[in-house]
């Protein structure tokens, strides 16, 4: 039996009153919300790269807040984390008030600290719905780094204090003793005194100087594997085409030619551009590092082409014919009678070589490759400071003063050698010489006296004759 619409109608009355009741019952019983809510908490990057948050070096929180429409503040706390260091000097507190919160106001507040909190005291209850800014100077987190859990709280103008659980966690990284150093540096009278001279601060800042060399170093690491890699892949490659330069087959000697004149006649810098943006674009895909490494490689090789093309026509064509007479083949002549006397006498330029190399490994820093150039540049773009690029000079004359200073003694000792040669020589000559004129001085014919005395004169050879008696008078002297 249906109803009459009478009685439907009380029915969804009864309906909708018992769900409103419910509804009510529920908000009744539900705790009190409060609208704070965090907008940011930060903290200032003070690595001398990068956004890191590095422990034991100061930097500043910033720490802003959100009122709800209906909340009126008298406090805000701000409590850090333990062994966290602060200084309320500079303490600053901005307060943004209106529909569209741009209305700045200043209103009279009081610092305090309480242990490890920061207390904000408002002089008079701060406008509900109100945004704050509090910035916290002079911070320094623990060296051990990690996770700092921040938190807060704010009392309203009725006194009522609440907690704020919104805060996010502030990355703090692990202080090298480097940065450390470079902390204590800053705060050290003379250095301060040292960077009130603006060529000595850009130039040579103590505090980045010594904060750069564990960056920059692992950029020597990058450029020491690129010319560890490149300089020996260089070698075999420059001895096949000098092989080819000096070949009697006009095509080898063409194709030899021609590399070694387009490479060496072309920048190296547009050689790493050709290869690193247009390889790309050919869909060509190579990692930085070796594509560097062969882009080098192939530009050495070419200069030690005529390196050894020289060292090769340099050794006598009679040692070649000597070592044919004896039965050995071309490749057995030249692998074991030219090669060894070869790289004896290129060593010192391929020495040079090298050293040439590995400063050119700095033009990669141009295509990305971090090496040396690339870590010293990143540090300079976020300190101004031209410091990091004298610390990179340093870790290229580290190697290349030592390696130049071999390659003199190098050729001093080569040089020497062949002097030396010439020295024996002559110094037998003279041994001999005096030995011929003993025995004939000792001789007791007048015959063989003059026959040793004949003798003297061809054992000295190119030395001085008359540093022996040539003489009876001379002899009898003796």
């Amino acid at each position: 039996m249906g109803l009459t619409d009478s009685r439907r109608w009380r029915v969804l009355d009864a309906i909708v009153s018992v769900v409103l009741l419910a509804m009510l019952a529920m908000m009744s019983l539900a705790p009190t919300a409060y609208a704070l809510e965090t907008a940011k908490c930060t903290a200032r990057p003070n690595a001398n790269s990068g956004s890191d948050i590095l422990g034991g070096v100061e930097t500043r929180i910033t720490w802003e807040v959100q009122s709800g429409d209906d909340e009126s503040l008298s406090q805000i706390a701000l409590t850090l984390p333990e062994g966290t260091e602060y200084s309320l000097e500079s303490a600053r507190l901005t307060v943004l008030t209106g529909d569209d919160l741009m209305t700045r106001e200043n209103p009279e507040v009081d610092f305090a600290s309480e242990g490890q909190t920061v207390l904000v005291n408002f002089a008079e209850p701060a406008s509900a719905g109100s945004y704050f800014r509090l910035e916290v100077y002079g911070v320094e987190f623990p060296v051990a780094g990690g996770d700092m859990q921040l938190t807060g709280t704010y009392t309203t103008a009725d006194g009522t204090t609440h907690e704020v659980s919104d805060i996010p966690a502030i990355p703090v990284k692990v202080t090298s003793p480097t940065e450390q150093l470079s902390s204590y540096l800053e705060e050290q009278p003379w250095v301060q005194a040292w960077n009130s001279n603006k060529f000595l601060r850009l130039f040579l800042n103590p505090p980045i100087l010594v904060s750069s060399f564990p960056v920059v170093f692992s950029g020597f690491l990058m450029a020491l594997a690129i010319v560890f890699v490149a300089f020996p892949l260089a070698i075999p490659i420059g001895l096949i085409f000098s092989f080819m330069r000096m070949s009697k087959i006009g095509i080898l000697r063409g194709i030899g030619s021609l590399y070694v004149n387009v490479v060496r006649g072309t920048p190296v810098f547009l050689q790493i551009y050709i290869a690193f943006f247009g390889l790309p674009l050919a869909g060509i895909q190579i990692p930085p590092f070796v594509l560097g490494v062969i882009v080098l490689a192939l530009n050495s090789a070419a200069y030690q082409c005529e390196i050894f093309r020289a060292g090769i026509q340099s050794i006598s064509k009679g040692q070649f014919e000597a070592a044919r007479s004896l039965g050995m083949t071309g490749a057995q002549t030249m692998m074991f009678v030219i090669i060894p006397q070869t790289i004896r006498r290129v060593l010192p330029t391929m020495t040079s070589e090298f050293i040439l190399l590995y400063k050119d490994t700095s033009l990669l820093a141009a295509v990305g490759v971090m090496e040396i150039v690339m870590y010293a540049k990143t540090i300079v773009a976020s300190t101004g400071s031209i410091t990091p690029y004298i610390v990179a000079a340093l870790f290229y004359l580290v190697l290349t003063i030592p390696l130049a200073k071999l390659v003199g003694n190098l050729e001093e000792r080569l040089a020497g050698n062949d002097v030396g040669s010439s020295k024996s020589a002559k110094k037998k000559a003279a041994r001999e010489a005096k030995k011929a004129a003993r025995e004939a001085k000792r001789a007791v014919n007048p015959g063989i006296v003059e026959e040793k005395l004949e003798e003297a004169p061809r054992a000295i050879g190119q030395a001085d004759v008359d540093e022996v008696a040539v003489s009876p008078e001379r002899l009898s002297s003796m």
